[in-house]
């Protein structure tokens, strides 16, 4: 462990081969795991909770306490998964006693600047781009890519998968396997390009295509759209991956195509 320079609370659970640059601040009640780096000016807050093999660029500011008035100092933790890195001044929040963490997951490239507010959760393999910003309570599933200056409002969710263009205000659910853009936020298609990166063959995209047919395209509304859909087309776990969504949506899911 190098740390000249560096304040390292003697508190904190550093594993041996963690390398921390001069001018970094780790607080008491961290733990950082083996293989990571973190670069010079980080602060790394009370409740960080950091997995294997992370780098964290100069600037970044994690688990400090949350944006939120009610916050009365409970004791919360952020984890941070394995593999996982943090580029320059981002901001990431610990969670308050609704969820009492911030949670993101494993293998995610978490881009300058970006904020991720109390009681998220990130799931693995996720990318979001420059200025992207997340406010409290918000669910983002796995491989979900934010370009650049994407705006999440709070308690939304975002499915596995999906694709949102860079400076969406996103203020309804976002389904998973699809792109979003426009204003307001609507349905332009589904990821096929990620689709394919990951695996999925040519039968289940069109799968998937056909689903979102029925859902955003054939002007019924999304009760209607789900009973055919779970009527019509055989169960799968992508079929029941998007019903499952969709039932459980509290802010109700994006519109579909949006003209002027």
């Amino acid at each position: 462990m190098n740390q000249p320079l560096a304040y390292v609370h003697p508190g904190a659970k550093i594993a041996k081969n963690v390398v921390i640059e001069p001018f970094t601040t780790i607080h008491n009640n961290v733990v950082i795991g083996e293989g990571t780096w973190i670069g010079s000016n980080v602060t790394i807050m009370e409740g960080a909770r950091i997995g294997k093999n992370c780098s964290i660029f100069p600037g970044a500011v994690i688990s400090a306490t949350p944006q939120d008035k009610k916050f009365n100092d409970e004791d919360t933790i952020t984890e941070i998964g394995d593999n996982t890195t943090i580029r320059e001044c981002v901001t990431i929040n610990r969670g308050t006693t609704d969820r009492m963490k911030t949670k993101i997951g494993k293998n995610c490239w978490i881009m300058a600047y970006c904020h991720i507010a109390h009681d998220c959760i990130v799931g693995d393999n996720c990318i979001f781009s420059n200025n992207s910003t997340l406010a409290g309570h918000i669910n983002v599933g796995d491989y979900v890519v934010l370009a650049g200056m994407a705006a999440v409002q709070q308690f939304c969710s975002i499915g596995n998968h999906a694709f949102v263009t860079g400076g969406s205000l996103v203020r309804k659910d976002v389904p998973p396997f699809v792109k979003a853009a426009r204003e307001p936020l609507s349905y332009v298609g589904i990821n096929s390009i990620g689709l394919r990166r990951r695996g999925f063959t040519t039968e289940k995209i069109r799968e998937v295509q056909n689903i979102y047919r029925i859902l955003y395209q054939q002007n019924y509304n999304n009760s209607q759209a789900v009973a055919i859909i779970e009527a019509e087309m055989e169960a799968t776990t992508e079929r029941d991956e998007v019903l499952e969504f969709i039932k459980n949506s509290q802010r109700g899911i994006m519109k579909g195509y949006f003209s002027n």
